[in-house]
């Protein structure tokens, strides 16, 4: 495995110094296979996209797909630049907007929560400590992969940077770490993914569903007492972004239970409704419904049964 992982770091690494309209144009046949020969996932971006905007033709539903399938290949290969991208030429394309106001709270002390969405190019904003001062830790939350060789790559892309990556499992431990040590941090929380069954709280309309959330980072950012932020990103050409910090709380011990998550999935669906197509259709966000989480849960004793759906509606004579 260690050479599949040298050769593929090898290729990368090579096909990262191409410049950046060569990877664009590399990218446009990329689409051409991925959508229409291929179809990667076509069905369920289709209908991802026809449950979240019914008011929309399907005329206006197969525009938005194909251009989700556009820029999903540019994030590939954007993703693939990471690799060999300098930190100037980086600055220049991945622009944050309010960074002062994360700059000052940390400069006094207080460490920061940055709700992120997967929404436009979410690896480019790794480069955050290219903005934020020195005398703060930026890092984010991530999934560890299962090949352990392919993620020390992504590793080596998302902390080339200066950010760090911190294992789901250990963010309490990590963030303890911190606060003894009294360094301010600025940590990233993508929350805009399904919560297993057991890890299900709260529910909130989101485009047109209603839907299963994380409070992880709720739950977190108060104990914590870390400010609140959301970070809008807008794409206004190929190849730039402008990532803007919005306040949600600056002192998050003094709001209502999952008003932060509510105030997250409001201001991400704006994003996304703004310019649907820089949205990841292709991850199966609703496939967790309401109706089968009652079926599962045990109000008496507060358990959810992850059990064979089956068995579960046998249990309960449903069968």
């Amino acid at each position: 495995m260690k050479i599949l992982y040298y050769l593929t770091y090898a290729v990368l690494w090579l096909f990262s110094l191409l410049p950046m309209w060569v990877h664009y144009l590399i990218s446009d046949g990329i689409y051409v296979i991925v959508y229409h020969l291929v179809g990667y996932r076509k069905k369920l971006v289709r209908k991802n996209l026809s449950d979240s905007f019914p008011e929309k033709s399907e005329a206006e539903i197969i525009r938005i797909e194909k251009d989700f399938y556009r820029w999903f290949c540019d994030y590939f290969v954007e993703t693939i630049k990471l690799l060999t991208i300098s930190r100037q030429e980086l600055r220049r394309r991945m622009v944050f907007k309010g960074a002062e106001l994360v700059n000052k709270l940390t400069e006094n002390g207080q460490s920061c929560a940055v709700y992120l969405g997967h929404y436009c190019n979410w690896e480019w904003i790794t480069s955050l400590p290219l903005w934020v001062t020195p005398k703060a830790q930026c890092g984010q939350i991530y999934h560890v992969l299962e090949n352990s060789e392919f993620d020390k790559l992504f590793l080596k892309l998302r902390q080339r940077m200066g950010a760090v990556c911190i294992p789901m499992a250990e963010t309490l431990r990590k963030l303890a770490e911190y606060r003894q040590q009294r360094q301010p941090v600025v940590i990233g929380y993508i929350s805009d993914q399904v919560p297993f069954w057991n890890n299900i709280h709260h529910w909130c309309p989101f485009l047109n569903h209603d839907t299963p959330v994380l409070t992880g980072t709720e739950r977190l950012a108060r104990s914590a007492g870390h400010a609140v932020f959301y970070i809008d990103v807008e794409r206004p050409k190929r190849g730039y972004y402008v990532a803007e910090f919005k306040l949600i709380a600056r002192d998050p011990k003094q709001t209502e239970d999952y008003q932060l998550t509510d105030a997250y999935f409001t201001l991400l669906e704006a994003s996304i409704r703004r310019a649907p197509q820089f949205w990841l259709w292709t991850h199966n966000r609703w496939k967790r419904t309401h109706e089968e989480f009652n079926l599962r849960y045990d109000a008496e004793t507060g358990r959810v049964d992850l059990g064979p759906l089956e068995d579960i509606k046998k249990k309960k004579g449903l069968l």
